[in-house]
């Protein structure tokens, strides 16, 4: 078996092109190879009808691989598509170089880009469940560890001893999450009692989230043209709103074929997008393949829990294509969609209108009264935190103000008994009939 280098940052790619791989396929992977610090030397592409089980590609493409990688004097090899353990160990053997496969090169990246104490643990959590399934490659210390003359017995082998110690601090991992996890939540719970509602922006990496962010917010998040250069979240205010006061969230951009360890790791992080009352789903509008990011999007939202929250599509980077600023509505005359670029500001302030008509449309913010027999349904909207203010009229009854989410005052509204009755008719049949 080779030597390994400790890390390898000139490499030669191997790229599979199947029927249905898209023609921009290699361009995103050689970005996702330049985020990663990588200097490419060469490409190899590989065209099959299906995958091979050995080495994925054909014997030929093979030998034309390390070849390439001799004369670049390449020290790794990149594939564009996930490996199995078995066919990244069969490369690895065949031209002695070092391999990564798709999944585990998007999981270094994250790795390098985590920043805060959670997203530290949840790549490394991402990684070791990867590991966990690799660890049959590259090892030539299987013997007994008790092995030999006089030291016989059961024992267990090294391979057996990485897997235990893998599951044990993935088992540690696991309760450190859970603990910020708990953090979270409380966090959350302090969001819903100041009634700000929370919006949350998605999208494909790169698709330009944090420069709008930032031009949406005033704050300075970082904003590289990188695939992934945001990953931890952030939340921000966004300040001047006519509907009152909204959280802002940016959140890390989503990739074709996201290797399932990092979505499993990072539902934590992907919590600000479930939880958001209106999602702005970011979109490259000079990308020729933008139908198709935007699919890869709306899978991963709906694999995550947030494939019916309410969404704006943002057609971003008007500014290359010379499209002008354009708002678009439904039948019922509410947005749906924008064209603006965040790098000029043209087009943000309309949409900062739209996200406001979008999340005043969604909310009742209003007086309501309630009388004596009503107590119940009184203690409830104070327990859920959306009273703002209270006064008590003459007669004795209680004028209460309330902000709360349309979905919050229909599930009130089911509620069993003269409580639902009640919410019914003070928060939807008052609110249509002051609408």
């Amino acid at each position: 078996m080779f030597d390994r280098a400790e890390r390898g940052d000139r490499a030669v790619i191997l790229h599979p092109v199947f029927r249905l791989t898209g023609p921009d396929s290699l361009d995103e992977f050689q970005e996702l190879a330049r985020s990663a610090g990588v200097d490419i030397a060469g490409v190899v592409t590989a065209p099959r009808d299906k995958p091979d089980a050995r080495f994925f590609v054909g014997s030929g493409k093979i030998e034309e691989l390390k070849a390439q990688v001799e004369e670049t004097d390449a020290n790794l090899i990149l594939v564009s598509h996930s490996l199995s353990a078995i066919q990244e160990r069969n490369i690895e053997k065949a031209c002695d170089c070092r391999v990564l496969d798709r999944s585990t090169l998007i999981l270094d990246i994250f790795a390098q880009r985590a920043q805060s104490y959670e997203g530290k643990l949840q790549v490394e959590l991402a990684q070791l469940r990867h590991l966990s399934t690799r660890l049959v490659r590259g090892w030539s210390h299987l013997e007994r560890q008790k092995g030999g003359i006089g030291l016989r017995g059961p024992g267990e082998t090294q391979l057996e001893t990485d897997r235990r110690l893998v599951g044990v601090r993935i088992r540690q991992l696991n309760a450190k999450l859970e603990k910020v996890s708990r953090q979270r939540e409380q966090s959350r719970r302090q969001r819903v009692k100041s009634r700000a509602p929370l919006v949350a922006l998605v999208g494909y990496t790169n698709a330009g989230k944090s420069t709008l962010f930032n031009s949406l917010t005033g704050a300075s998040v970082g904003a590289e043209n990188l695939l992934f250069a945001t990953l931890d979240p952030t939340v921000r205010r966004m300040e001047g709103m006519h509907c009152g006061e909204v959280l802002l969230a940016d959140t890390v951009g989503f990739v074709s074929e996201l290797p399932h360890e990092l979505i499993a790791a990072f539902r934590a992080t992907l919590q600000e997008a479930r939880e958001a009352e209106l999602l702005i789903h970011v979109i490259d509008a000079s990308d020729p393949f933008r139908a198709e990011r935007e699919q890869d999007v709306d899978t991963v939202l709906e694999s995550i829990g947030a494939g019916r929250t309410p969404v704006i599509r943002v057609f971003n980077k008007i500014d290359r294509t010379g499209q002008d600023v354009a708002l678009r509505r439904d039948e019922s005359g509410m947005p749906v969609s924008i064209s603006l670029s965040a790098v000029t500001g043209k087009g943000v302030e309309e949409l900062r209108l739209a996200i406001g008509e979008l999340l005043a449309s969604d909310r009742i913010n209003r007086w309501i009264e309630l009388n004596g027999q009503d107590a119940r349904l009184r203690a409830h909207l104070f327990d859920l935190g959306v009273v703002s203010e209270e006064r008590i009229t003459e007669n004795g009854s209680w004028m209460i103000h309330v902000d709360l989410p349309l979905e919050t005052a229909e599930r009130l509204a089911r509620m069993p008994g003269t409580e639902g009755r009640v919410a019914r008719r003070t928060l939807l049949e008052e609110s249509v009939a002051n609408g």
